[in-house]
């Protein structure tokens, strides 16, 4: 039997009912508000979130940097009116080596010291990524000379359903191993639904030589056709039992939320039981699926934080 299978067995060995899974860290990820009363509704969110004392949250950076000065705007109030760690996300579209660098060191110089560096998505209105003539080229490139402007911690991304633009699964993992002898801290990986999946490509990663911690991305689902669409982009594989459970309920919210708490739920029930101790939840800027599953977790709010 393989390491994976045997972790999959032996994830069926317990339930929720009765249960201690041991300490738990935690992180989550934000997108920038777009308008004003969006900005109140993430603040919400933030300030409902930050009682778990999660490890760290990012801030993502949308297509081409459009989301760039919103980005930033968002990392420094977490900075300066949190006590969170903020990560910001930083990508090679849209900007010269010059222009990320800069953008880096303002970053430094303002007090954060994590990044997540991304290859990034092309700009809306074009199909290909095309590097930027005078800009680093790919994620590898962009750690490494991130690393030149600071000693930043960096985070890089993962694919455990495989990038879509990448030729085979070899290449991808190489090209991971790439950005981690970079010098990234951590991998965080794309959202997925099979935890086979993510052991293995954990299992791989380690065979490889890849020595940082792996985190899995968790998506709660509560829209399908939604996911349907974020994961025509980036590869994350759809189930059929997935579609399965979300028939018939478009007109009911408050069950697809029920739906989708059990779902993750037991997908980090089986990581847990196969050695995983650490989460990164895409919250959608949403709070209450990514609350109620980390306390279906064990983590509790601090009190201290929450006055």
């Amino acid at each position: 039997m393989t390491a994976v299978a045997k972790s999959i067995d032996e994830a069926t060995a317990f339930s929720f009912l009765d249960w201690d899974p041991g300490p738990l860290k935690v992180s989550f990820e934000f997108f920038p508000p777009r308008t004003e009363k969006m900005e109140q509704s993430l603040w919400e969110v933030v300030k409902r979130l930050e009682p778990l004392g999660p490890d760290f949250v990012s801030v993502t950076y949308g297509a081409g940097g459009t989301t760039r000065e919103r980005t930033h705007n968002t990392v420094l109030r977490i900075e300066k009116e949190t006590a969170l760690t903020p990560a910001a996300h930083l990508t090679c579209v849209g900007a010269s080596r010059g222009e990320v660098d800069d953008i880096a060191r303002r970053y430094w110089d303002e007090g954060v010291r994590h990044l997540v560096a991304l290859r990034g998505d092309p700009p809306e209105g074009t199909e290909k990524y095309e590097p930027h003539p005078e800009g680093y080229a790919y994620a590898a490139d962009l750690v490494e000379g991130l690393k030149r402007v600071a000693d930043f911690e960096i985070s890089v991304a993962g694919y455990p359903d495989i990038h879509p633009e990448a030729p085979s699964p070899q290449f991808d993992l190489d090209y991971l191993k790439r950005k981690v002898d970079a010098g990234a801290s951590r991998v965080i990986t794309q959202y997925f639904f099979d935890p086979a999946a993510f052991l293995r490509f954990r299992d791989k990663a380690v065979a490889a030589g890849i020595g940082v911690p792996i985190i899995p991305g968790i998506m709660p689902v509560t829209n399908f056709s939604q996911i349907v669409r974020f994961s025509a982009g980036c590869g994350a594989l759809i189930p059929d039992w997935l579609g399965r459970h979300f028939d018939h309920l478009d007109d009911d919210p408050a069950t697809r939320r029920l739906v989708a708490s059990a779902i993750v739920a037991e997908q980090c029930r089986q990581l847990i039981a196969a050695g995983v101790h650490e989460f990164h939840f895409y919250t959608l800027n949403r709070a209450e699926l990514t609350a109620g599953i980390c306390h279906l977790l064990g983590l509790r709010a601090s009190k201290e934080a929450g006055q």
